[in-house]
């Protein structure tokens, strides 16, 4: 049921990469890590007391190991205007209608990506993937969560959220035409870092995400 929490409609994912995609690879990192773990524990274990080995192995495997299972256990979503990211211990919402902060981060390098991250001046800070490129190739947003998250930013009563509003529309418009990468914003997004020098990371400034749609 709609509420005055800006909360409403359809709930739409916004995992770029969905954890069902995640998980074998998770596993598989998981599982590694707990055989490293061991092979190194026992290792220790023929040269040192038998509590060192342990230690010594369950700190080589465990972090890894949780890692990459706490990572398929991270969900983002879009309830309206409000987007929460869910954890396996909690979750953190921010109401786009009602922002303190908007910002376009890009990350330069092997992978390159571009990140959406809003805040609302209290407890919710959110980041949002977009987009991932590697290679000429790349991952992006699907197109009905992209366009309920430009729709949602477009409420917002600060200009920088309509601005990246506008930049997603315009994706949206460039993936319908099955534009090339250099056509499409959130890859101009990362060539615009690049092409400055700005890695391994920056923030776009309002005048280079205006920039996008030009």
């Amino acid at each position: 049921m709609p509420g005055s929490d800006g909360r409403g409609g359809d709930v739409v994912p916004l995992d770029l990469v969905p954890a069902k995609l995640l998980r074998p690879r998770a596993r598989r990192v998981a599982l590694i890590a707990l055989a490293v773990g061991v092979v190194i524990g026992v290792l220790v274990w023929l040269v040192a007391p038998v509590w060192v080995a342990v230690l010594v192995g369950a700190v080589l495997a465990l972090p890894p190991a949780i890692g990459a299972t706490v990572a398929t256990r991270r969900h983002l979503t879009l309830d309206g205007t409000v987007v929460t990211l869910a954890g396996p211990f909690r979750a953190r919402s921010v109401d786009l209608a009602h922002l303190a902060g908007i910002e376009l981060l890009v990350r330069v390098g092997g992978i390159s990506q571009v990140i959406l991250r809003v805040n609302d001046g209290a407890h919710g800070l959110v980041s949002i993937p977009l987009a991932l490129y590697a290679n000429g190739g790349g991952r992006e947003l699907e197109v009905l969560s992209l366009r309920r998250l430009a729709d949602a930013l477009a409420t917002s009563d600060i200009a920088p959220a309509a601005a990246i509003s506008s930049v997603l529309v315009e994706q949206l418009r460039a993936e319908a035409r099955e534009a090339g990468l250099g056509e499409r914003p959130l890859y101009r997004a990362v060539d615009l870092a690049r092409r400055a020098g700005r890695t391994p990371q920056t923030t776009l400034t309002d005048h280079e995400v205006a920039s996008l749609v030009d």
